[in-house]
């Protein structure tokens, strides 16, 4: 299978598929070079990967059962897991800050920009890739917010009409449309400010009134 990087900041963070020997140098190197491989514009295939990681084919397989979900760890390099917002937490602000530190992370920190445009273009250029990522690594980055919203509606702070899943969609595209459709950075002040009055426009929908 043959697939579509700035080099790792956090590489063995990937996260490993199940069954694979733990071997955090030899993922190491795999993962750099296919991070290598997407910084240069080339195609990444199992030759490529195994000639700049000097791993054998056979290793490789044996830690990602595919291409497909080799790229999709590499992709996830520099990337954490939100914490679990506390209960007890001011909700509005606790997700507004998660938010906006995770937008910092895909454009100034580890996870930088160029890298967050390179995920883009290859997930929206193959659907299982796209599919791969989403399971194994966005979808876990999703559950902290959440399940904060959920929290919420049991509280009786948010309408309990709301689909968590469906507000997170939501807010998270007022982020995705700054870069992907008008093209701005999410570091520069302008666009920040864009996207917290979409931001509060929405929470204000999804709010108990009365």
């Amino acid at each position: 299978m043959s697939a579509v990087s700035t080099a790792p900041a956090t590489v063995r963070d990937a996260r490993r598929g199940p069954g694979r020997p733990r071997n955090d140098v030899i993922d190491d190197q795999v993962l750099t070079a296919v991070l290598e491989l997407i910084d240069d514009k080339e195609e990444v295939t199992a030759a490529r990967v195994v000639e700049r990681s000097g791993v054998s084919r056979a290793a490789l397989y044996r830690r990602w059962p595919s291409l497909t979900t080799l790229i999709a760890a590499a992709l996830d390099v520099g990337r954490e897991v939100p914490p679990t917002i506390p209960s007890d937490a001011g909700l509005r602000e606790a997700i507004f800050t998660m938010l906006f530190g995770a937008a910092t992370e895909a454009g100034v920190t580890d996870y930088p920009e160029e890298r967050f445009r390179q995920r883009i273009r290859l997930v929206m250029a193959d659907r299982d890739l796209q599919k791969a990522y989403w399971s194994s690594h966005v979808s876990r980055r999703r559950a902290p917010i959440e399940a904060a919203l959920r929290a919420g509606i049991e509280q009786g702070v948010l309408r309990t009409d709301l689909d968590a899943e469906a507000c997170f969609d939501l807010i998270a595209g007022v982020f995705y449309y700054q870069i992907v459709v008008r093209g701005d950075r999410l570091d520069d002040e302008p666009t920040r400010a864009r996207c917290r009055a979409a931001l509060d426009v929405a929470w204000r929908g999804m709010l108990v009134t009365g």
